[in-house]
């Protein structure tokens, strides 16, 4: 026997169709619908007829999608798995290091069991915490997965739901955290029949993806249980340590409390029941400090946030690139506010947006916000996907990785960054012909308002872009990968080994620096970490009995307490 329930409260009729038969289903409270079917069992495929309408609809709730998203729903029994990791608790966040991959082009395979066999490297790399994103089903085979529409149902090309739980369960056994990315301020174009059920959007907001995710109309509070419930789901079933939200900026929500404060809340109580702590990580260009505060201080209690002005101020001094929302960047002032303060718009005037944007940084932990120099946005947001190794070389990208790792942020790196990898990261997709055809077109003509002529931006569509975007591990053997490679199991180790490094006080974090000689010095307890930026060798007193932890660059000496440091090299120190 199971119990089939969905709501669809406009909906005249509603039925299940199992095994070619329509089974009516009843209305109950609230707008939802039920049926009870003794020959249903696990394996087994169903769809929704609504208002005896064709197509067949899978469920809003689909725990499992093994033939694509237009094709029925499966019942998948969760009670089946074997767990093995009852005793694992994560690490706290204020000492992870976190490394973000994308399943499809992390290995050859591009699935989640051959992700697993990589798991030994990532342990032995130093990595604490795995970040995946997202898993659910999107639209054909291949993709970034922010066009998921079934939100309950991982990705069959990945290996779909057990392979997922083997991959979470396989990760504590080697001692690796595992978040996921989810997407709740949108659903991919393909695929999406949520609105054929029931008013989860709403016409009274807009978003860059059309009528926005309904958080606060008539209706609401069911839709905001459907993502509360998703977001459980993965912790709970899957056994996640923890989420990050998508671009939170996009959430249109007034309510007296906030989606983000009710989630936060409910991963909590979840907390209570399975005696498990969980971690919620927001992705926002709000730069609004209350996403990470305590609700009993105003705050929507995620734990943590992503930092891009931290990203932003450090890439455009190594690359020069001003473009976009790189032009409210670009001087070193920028890098070392961004280290002291997190924001850099902070409540000032942002030439960009043209308004004033943000808010200060006050009483919080470092550890609250993670910094990175590359993730999937920055890199695969790029006409071609390049890296920062790519455009601003290997040793401007080691002062990069060091600046990550000493910074009083949380580290985060993206798949392949640690060896300098040469495959890009670029956009694909696996639509349909037509829909396909128009990202196509629209990706040529958003790049052309930046002087890309058309033939030189990959085209998502084609599959090449696809394989040129997967790692080769066969490189970290090779100079200069190895090297690299090298460069940051130090750095992760150093980070590990001191303990000012992972203490997080932003008011213990003192930066001067030189406009003009393009140099910058941080200072952290006992570490002192030294860059030089500009084009010739920077000479600088330091304390008697200092000692040299890791240095970068063609020169770099110590003599009679003074260092000389080459362009483009780096330093760390402890005194």
């Amino acid at each position: 026997m199971h119990r089939f329930r969905v709501w669809a409260p406009k909906a005249k009729t509603l039925d299940v169709k199992l095994s070619s038969q329509l089974h009516p289903m009843r209305k109950t409270t609230g707008g939802w619908w039920e049926a009870d079917i003794a020959s249903a069992f696990a394996g087994a495929d169903y769809a929704f007829v609504v208002d005896g309408e064709s197509p067949d609809l899978p469920d809003p709730r689909s725990a499992w999608q093994p033939n694509g998203v237009h094709a029925p729903s499966r019942l998948l029994d969760h009670s089946t798995f074997h767990w093995t990791d009852d005793h694992w608790q994560q690490p706290p966040l204020s000492s992870a290091v976190i490394y973000e991959l994308h399943i499809g082009t992390f290995t050859p395979e591009g699935t989640l069991d051959a992700a697993q066999t990589r798991l030994p490297y990532l342990q032995d790399l130093g990595i604490t915490h795995v970040e995946l994103m997202p898993v659910a089903s999107f639209p054909g085979a291949r993709g970034w997965g922010y066009d998921g529409v079934d939100l309950f149902a991982p990705q069959e090309a990945y290996g779909g739901p057990e392979a997922l739980k083997r991959f979470v369960n396989a990760c504590h056994e080697h001692r690796l955290a595992v978040l996921l990315d989810v997407v709740y301020n949108h659903l991919g174009p393909s695929g999406n029949y949520l609105g054929k059920f029931a008013p989860y959007f709403t016409h009274l907001h807009n978003t860059p993806w059309g009528d926005a995710v309904n958080l606060e109309d008539a209706g609401s509070h069911e839709v905001r249980r459907f993502f509360c419930d998703n977001a459980l789901m993965w912790l709970r079933d899957y056994h996640f340590d923890g989420l990050r939200l998508d671009a939170v900026h996009a959430y249109v929500d007034r309510s007296a409390i906030h989606f983000m404060e009710q989630l936060a809340s409910e991963v909590r109580v979840l907390e209570g029941q399975t005696g498990k702590q969980y971690v919620v990580i927001a992705e926002s260009d709000l730069n609004d400090p209350r996403l990470v505060r305590a609700p009993e201080a105003g705050g929507y209690g995620m734990d943590a946030q992503w930092s891009d002005d931290f990203h932003h101020a450090l890439v455009t001094l190594l690359t020069g690139d001003r473009n976009g929302y790189y032009e409210d960047f670009g001087s070193v002032a920028d890098l070392a506010k961004s280290l002291k303060s997190v924001f850099v718009y902070d409540g000032i005037y942002s030439p960009h947006r043209n308004r004033i944007h943000g808010r200060p940084v006050e009483g919080l932990p470092g550890w609250r916000f993670l910094g990175y120099s590359q993730n999937h946005d920055q890199v695969g947001n790029r006409a071609k996907g390049e890296r920062l190794s790519h455009l601003a070389g290997i040793a401007r990208a080691k002062i990069a990785a060091a600046l990550v790792f000493t910074a009083p942020f949380v580290p985060m790196l993206f798949q392949g960054e640690e060896w300098a990898a040469t495959s890009p990261f670029q956009y694909f997709t696996d639509h349909e012909p037509e829909l396909g055809k128009l990202v196509s077109e629209g990706r040529k003509k958003e790049f052309a308002a930046f002087g890309w002529r058309p033939e030189e931006v990959p085209d998502p569509q084609d599959e090449q872009t696809f394989l040129r975007s997967k790692l080769h591990w066969e490189e970290q053997s090779k100079p200069p990968h190895s090297e690299m490679l090298d460069w940051y199991r130090q750095l992760i180790q150093l980070r590990k080994s001191e303990p000012d490094l992972t203490e997080g006080s932003l008011d213990h974090t003192q930066v001067e620096f030189s406009e003009e000689g393009k140099w910058l010095v941080m200072q952290r307890g006992s570490i002192q970490v030294i860059v030089n930026l500009g084009t010739r060798s920077l000479v600088r007193k330091i304390e008697e009995n200092t000692q040299l932890l890791l240095s970068s660059g063609e020169a770099v000496a110590i003599e009679d307490n003074m260092i000389t440091l080459s362009p483009d090299a780096v330093a760390v120190l402890r005194r």
